[in-house]
């Protein structure tokens, strides 16, 4: 990958026109990949650049000249599947830690009298292997295939190839960021039945616009971003996730007098430039409450010293702090370890994790994002939840907090969980059932945006420091991707 030089859209496309007039489909599509992958590497652009109908357009422009000048070989890879309906998938990559990687395994699970075919174009590396044994063991209904190893060009031809020969009756397509290959490889022409899921919601993604998928967003804040401010003709599909029973009625809450807090989210949603940080709240936040604080996710060795240093700054003794870097099931974790308040993760917050804790009967306490609804995941808890900013705001509210207090948020979290997010929902949903405009969590107003935070805050995103930084954050990106 290079850092991207071209002063504008149309520069970029204009250059990218004439490599797929020259037949260099490689330099073509990896143009505007690279473009997305500095866009989504660029921390201003986060929650404020979400699509591009000509960057859309232009993948759209390739894979039907792939059609008519590649090497596209419609192919069954699963010729002894039997006569039962095919579900296929297609995806940059599966990972044990992505939340779309959740999505398919539900989508795969409330579909049992189907077979399911997951195709990987690897853009972003391999998939998970652990990940792909969990998936694939639930009877043998579920094949993975990833593509060849080969340049962009190899893995569209090969991947138009696969979906025209196997006879799906629906494609899903489930495309990172910057995939160009997966977001070219379905065209009108190909006239297969498929879908866009929109899990890559808030930073800028190929594939928003096209408008012969059916696009499918996954929570209240995307669905309301796209169809209001994106004017994208879409539907909405709630997360859900398997109920695994809420906490028990008899624990009480804050038990000893303290509360217990926990958060589940890695490094991508935490180790973030922004204007407070999670790393310097938890240690404020267990002085002033006197508990505990559990936290779920692989964060990065630097942002555990900085953690764990300034809870000695404020005496906060070290087994206060509970660090698991991955857990199977933050839902358990939450029950068994007595959890008292979730609070949702900063800048970025995480959805499915919020589900859990609202499942497991957690109350929780959310962020408002400086000033992205979107990354604030509002819409996504009960209306009663309480809603910070000023990380004091956040410290008092816990410090007020009672037991009977906490025992009738939990009770307004697991209705809410029971109301949106059931299992049974997705499958009446994939069987055909709609949910209304009008059941959709309506957005969230307070205010978002505080232009006076945010311009401090862009100010210290372009100093020489940050720019070195995110050159040698892109260069790892690109490193690895290549490695893998």
């Amino acid at each position: 990958m290079t850092l991207w030089s071209e002063p504008s859209i149309a520069s970029l496309l204009a250059a990218a026109e004439r490599a797929l007039a020259m037949g260099d489909v490689n330099r073509a599509l990896g143009q505007v990949h690279d473009f997305v992958e500095d866009v989504i590497t660029e921390p201003l652009c986060t929650a404020s650049v979400f699509a591009s109908k000509r960057l859309d357009a232009f993948c759209q422009r390739v894979g039907e000249h792939s059609l008519r000048h590649g090497q596209v070989t419609p192919a069954d890879l699963w010729p002894a599947r039997g006569a039962r309906p095919l579900v296929v998938y297609v995806l940059t990559r599966l990972q044990k830690s992505g939340g779309h990687s959740r999505v398919v395994e539900d989508f795969i699970r409330a579909q049992p009298d189907k077979d399911h075919l997951i195709l990987a174009t690897g853009l972003a590396g391999k998939s998970d292997p652990a990940f792909l044994e969990r998936v694939a063991s639930g009877g043998g209904n579920v094949r993975f295939i990833a593509a060849p190893r080969t340049d962009l060009k190899s893995r569209l031809s090969w991947l138009q190839g696969v979906l025209l020969g196997a006879g799906a009756e629906h494609i899903y397509l489930f495309n990172h960021h910057q995939d160009s290959v997966a977001v070219a490889a379905i065209v009108p022409s190909m006239g297969l039945d498929a879908s866009f899921y929109h899990h890559a919601d808030h930073h800028l993604c190929l594939g928003v616009h096209l408008a012969h998928l059916r696009h499918i967003d996954p929570h209240p804040m995307g669905y309301h971003n796209c169809r209001d401010r994106l004017g994208v003709d879409n539907v909405h599909i709630p997360l859900t996730f398997e109920d695994q029973g809420a906490r028990d009625e008899g624990r009480p809450f804050a038990a000893g007098g303290v509360i217990t807090t926990a958060t589940a989210a890695r490094s991508n949603k935490i180790e973030i430039p922004y204007y407070t940080s999670y790393l310097d709240v938890i240690p404020r936040l267990l002085k002033a409450t006197g508990g505990r604080h559990v936290h779920i996710g692989r964060l990065s060795p630097w942002a555990l010293r900085r953690l764990r240093a300034g809870m000695r700054r404020e005496g906060v003794p070290a087994e206060r702090l509970i660090y698991k870097a991955w857990l199977p099931s933050i839902w358990e974790a939450l029950k068994r370890h007595d959890v008292d308040v979730y609070l949702a993760s900063f800048p970025y917050g995480g959805a499915i994790t919020l589900i859990e804790a609202m499942g497991a009967g957690v109350p929780v306490v959310m962020h408002r994002h400086m000033y992205s609804p979107v990354l604030s995941c509002l819409e996504l808890a009960y209306p009663e939840a309480f809603s910070w900013r000023d990380p004091e705001a956040l410290v008092a509210h816990l410090k007020e907090l009672t037991p009977a207090r906490l025992a009738a948020e939990g009770r307004l979290a697991r209705l809410r969980y029971e109301h949106f997010h059931r299992p049974d929902i997705l499958e009446a949903c994939l069987g055909g059932e709609a949910i209304l405009p009008g059941e959709v969590p309506a957005p969230v107003a307070t205010g978002f945006c505080e232009d006076d935070e945010w311009g401090c805050w862009a100010l210290n995103r372009i100093s020489i420091r940050h720019v070195v930084a995110r050159r040698a954050y892109r260069s790892a990106r690109a490193l690895r991707a290549w490695l893998s």
